[in-house]
């Protein structure tokens, strides 16, 4: 028994189909719904036992309204057994699920324009589904439950073709005859149920393996995401503390509401910790100017030239954030006003980076122990290389502190700039943020736990909603005398020039101001004399504005999105380079109008939302 929709709303207001399946048999019943609450379900049941007689057992998933105590008081009034499949693992239930899967695909096909009749169609399909020989059992499910075969349109023909008149029968003599056929029937049934078996079984194994799990080991499990039950992904470590049958497993999951759950070993695969290498790191000293990309489209002359300006500029190149002078972070907060939140669950498998991480802001005087009635907890957010990024849970404090309102430049004003540069160098401040200290009032409230401690920040930490104004307004005072040919935005400077003899010059004095400044530049994501170079996702250069080739890729690469957060994170990736398609508000109007509106997660994708996804894509 299952549950299939939500489907377009019928004339009659129904939504959802009860569909219900005969084992032995294979005699479905699909019974149109309004709402699939016990109530309905528990009243439909038992118009259905009127007709067919109590079943001994039931099988169905782990879906609200079959857990529901109405249905469990149903069952045990009839002295039904209720049978469950295990979580999210359908495929215990396959036969409904496929019959679900070919009632769909009929209904489809049958409907008319508008859709809006599909529960009026249902016993004419059923009709056509009873009729016809199944292919496992190679009877119809209305011969093996009446014990006969249908009347139907078909025999209606013929009856008119031939004009037979039908012997006369008594009543015993129809019962015997049913019975005697009926006993024929069952070994075929049996015989021809055991070959598909068989042959079911042989498709599975070609690809299936044979995995165990022992008491102790330590798995991920598939399991449901917070934004939506229909998109899963593994989530572990958690462990074993049960075999229950061949294939399904009892796990220890800490810090769910319900700590001890079976699953399907479907569900599980062994966990595999991450290397301890590959977790994120502070930074340390890299080869300094070594590390600087030079243009491989200079001459000889000029890379020697350029060579030999960044050995004068060595002290600038480091891995290790610089010091800022003259700006500090401030929080404002209201009087009496604390923010403690409790601290996030830290996996066992990630203890050990954590603790290295807070090892390295230790040394690089980043943070400090401390002693404040303030606390945020940290997150570990995954990059796109595979590795960890150590962050704080700073919202909370946001939502008590006073919000800076400095502007941020415009990215296409900064680009246009950009557009007629000859010769163009990018320096990245290392760890921007980090070397910008904060005040000593500040500090006691980007306090945070860890296993090692509690601790605060000295430096400006990722996550205040504030601090992006601070490190704007500070690089505009530092680069202002240089902005004619100087384009920052937060970490990101672009020295450009229209000529070679301009150029190192310009370089110079703006690294004479961050030095006076007290700031430090990332070698590694620094270079030197460019013709093209990438700013912000785009290619600029050249006389030319383009959009970065792996941006554009990953565009035209995008999946379908399924929830309205996936289409908002499309639109927003798409929207970034609206100046490159034109009338692009109305092409991406559809999707667009996905988004509005609170009430459903999931998004009733149709043609014009795929015309205008296809659209963008490719444009």
């Amino acid at each position: 028994m299952d549950i299939v929709g939500p489907l377009e709303k019928s004339a009659r207001g129904h939504r959802y189909i009860l569909v219900v399946l005969d084992y032995a048999t294979r005699y479905p019943e699909a019974v149109p719904l309004r709402n699939p609450t016990s109530k309905a379900i528990a009243r439909e049941l038992f118009f259905m036992f009127s007709r067919t007689g109590l079943p001994r057992e039931i099988l169905t998933d782990q879906g609200t309204p079959f857990m529901s105590r109405v249905m469990a008081d149903v069952c045990k009034l009839f002295q039904i057994k209720q049978l469950r499949t295990s979580v999210y693992h359908p495929q215990t239930d396959g036969l409904v699920e496929r019959f679900n899967k070919t009632l769909k695909m009929m209904l489809k096909r049958v409907v008319q324009r508008d859709g809006r009749d599909w529960d009026h169609l249902l016993p004419a399909l059923l009709f056509a589904i009873r009729e016809v020989p199944q292919s496992s059992t190679g009877f119809s499910p209305f011969e093996l439950v009446y014990g006969r075969r249908p009347r139907g349109l078909l025999d209606l023909v013929k009856e008119t073709w031939e004009s037979e008149s039908s012997p006369h029968k008594s009543l015993i003599e129809h019962i015997s005859q049913m019975r005697e056929r009926i006993s024929k029937v069952m070994p075929l049934v049996q015989e021809h149920l055991q070959k598909a078996q068989e042959a079911q079984k042989r498709v599975y194994n070609r690809s299936a393996k044979l995995r165990q799990f022992q008491v102790g080991d330590r798995v991920a499990v598939l399991i449901p995401t917070v934004e939506s039950r229909f998109l899963a992904k593994w989530q572990g470590p958690y462990e074993v503390v049960e075999k229950v049958g061949e294939v399904n497993y009892r796990v220890h999951q800490p810090g769910k509401r319900k700590p001890y759950q079976i699953y399907h070993i479907n569900l599980l695969k062994p966990w595999r910790d991450r290397e301890v290498s590959a977790m994120v790191g502070v930074g340390i000293e890299s080869d300094g100017v070594d590390a600087v990309h030079i243009a491989a489209t200079l001459s000889k002359p000029q890379t020697q030239e350029v060579k030999e300006f960044l050995q004068r500029n060595k002290g600038m190149f480091s891995g290790l954030p610089g010091h800022a002078s003259g700006i500090k972070h401030d929080i404002v907060t209201e009087p009496h006003v604390k923010v403690r939140v409790k601290p996030y669950r830290i996996p066992e498998a990630h203890r050990k980076a954590v603790s290295e991480e807070v090892k390295k802001m230790l040394q690089l005087d980043v943070i400090e122990e401390s002693q404040s009635e303030w606390s945020s907890p940290i997150v570990l957010v995954p990059k796109p290389n595979g590795t960890l990024r150590f962050c704080n849970d700073f919202r909370k404090l946001n939502e008590v502190s006073k919000f800076d309102a400095y502007p941020m430049p415009r990215v296409d004003e900064l680009i246009e700039k950009l557009g007629p540069a000859r010769y163009i160098t990018t320096l990245d401040l290392t760890k921007g943020y980090w070397q910008i200290p904060l005040t000593k009032e500040a500090r006691e409230k980007t306090a945070f736990s860890t296993p090692e401690g509690h601790f605060h920040y000295k430096r400006m930490p990722f996550g205040l909603h504030s601090a992006p104004a601070t490190f704007q307004r500070a690089m505009d005072r530092v680069l202002r005398p240089y902005l004619r040919y100087t384009s920052v935005y937060l970490d990101d400077i672009v020295i450009f020039s229209p000529d070679w003899e301009s150029h190192l010059p310009r370089v110079q004095t703006v690294l004479d101001g961050l030095r006076k400044a007290g700031f430090t530049v990332n070698p590694e994501k620094s270079a030197v004399g460019m013709e093209e170079a990438k700013y912000l996702g785009y290619v600029v250069g050249r006389g030319l504005v383009k959009p970065q080739f792996n941006k554009v890729e990953a565009i035209q690469n995008w999946p379908r999105p399924l929830t309205k957060k996936q289409v908002r994170a499309f639109l927003g990736i798409v929207g970034y380079y609206r100046r490159f398609v034109p009338n692009f508000a109305s092409i991406a109007a559809p999707l667009t109008d996905l988004t509005k509106g609170r009430k459903s997660v999931m998004i009733p994708w149709n043609a014009n939302a795929e015309d205008s996804f296809e659209k963008l894509k490719n444009a």
